[in-house]
């Protein structure tokens, strides 16, 4: 995903809270417990019929009423293409997005999901399209076309997880599939936590999402679950009014002051790394960057927040082993 696209879905989602059953962030994310690793989303439909359809599927842009069971889907979300294809509805898919690059199957085109082109989109004769950001009149005009559209912006907490997977499910008649993932998610993470144990109470850390240092508090998703070890966010003061909606660009200056016992890169792909750190300008006097606790995250798994939140969880699981050891 551009470095700029991911910023600019990430404050869009902060600044736009759904309508449509969105739960809000703990007070305190850095607190949470296995316990509260479930799913409590509510059912994503309202009356079917015996084959199963139509549907009402609640999503960002409202209660959307979908026909037929989709044959010819068009993902314009990388996260959302994830989840299409880990419940199983990976052949009714017929595009995604250019952004799209997991799993290997998927459908890849030149479509874009910043700069959609409602012709192009209509080109392919989908019978729903899935997105994350609407620039404009892109939903106005599919749904003129009659063309279901269910918008999900970025998550705010693991329960938008589990709901965005639950509506797609049953938005393309994989309930049941849906319910498995869900199910197969929430004890992963749990596992994942229990084994890590007490390893991350009072370790503090900087997650980076981009080289001009913005980063995620812990009232973000991506900060929840780094609470779930009960980590210590290093930004969480620079935002404590919440003016910057979780998603705060630091100094450098703070970011060395604050010395995080662990720093994440989740803008590797982007070319930083370790060593790019390392030779930033007073960053070498950085107990983590000294110890050699600065974790290369894969830019993909830590910036959406689909099915492989597993993924990222297991990655800072390993950073804490790796600190804990060294």
């Amino acid at each position: 995903m551009k470095r700029t696209a991911l910023i600019a879905v990430l404050v869009v989602a902060a600044c736009s809270p759904s309508d449509a059953g969105a739960t809000t962030t703990t007070d305190n994310p850095a607190t949470t417990t296995p316990a509260q690793i479930t799913t409590t989303a509510a059912p994503a439909t309202s009356t079917t019929t015996e084959e199963g359809f139509p549907v009402s599927v609640e999503a960002d842009n409202g209660s959307v009423t979908i026909e037929a069971r989709p044959q010819a889907i068009i993902s314009l979300s990388s996260t959302a293409t994830e989840m299409l294809f880990e419940i199983g509805a990976g052949p009714q898919v017929v595009a995604v997005d250019d952004q799209s690059n997991y799993p290997a199957e998927a459908p890849m085109t030149d479509l874009s999901g910043f700069t959609p082109n409602l012709e192009a989109i209509l080109s392919y004769e989908p019978d729903l399209v899935v997105i994350t950001f609407d620039p404009g009149e892109l939903i106005a005009g599919l749904e003129t076309a009659d063309i279901p559209v269910l918008s999900y912006t970025a998550a705010f907490t693991i329960d938008d997880v589990y709901r965005q997977i639950e509506a797609l499910g049953t938005a393309t008649g994989n309930v049941e599939s849906a319910i498995e993932v869900n199910e197969s998610i929430q004890t992963d993470l749990e596992d994942i936590v229990v084994v890590s144990g007490d390893s991350g109470e009072g370790i503090t850390y900087y997650h980076e999402i981009d080289a001009l240092l913005y980063t995620a508090t812990s009232s973000t998703f991506f900060g929840q679950i780094y609470g779930l070890f009960g980590m210590a966010n290093i930004a969480d003061a620079a935002d404590e009014d919440g003016s910057a909606f979780g998603y705060p660009q630091l100094s450098e200056e703070y970011v060395v002051a604050s010395d995080p016992n662990i720093i994440f890169l989740a803008n590797v792909l982007y070319g930083e790394s370790s060593e790019t750190v390392a030779a930033r300008p007073g960053w070498s006097v950085m107990t983590a960057v000294k110890d050699g606790d600065v974790a290369e995250l894969d830019s993909d798994v830590a910036s959406r927040w689909g099915p492989r939140i597993v993924e990222f969880a297991q990655s800072i699981a390993d950073a804490l082993g790796r600190y804990k050891e060294g």
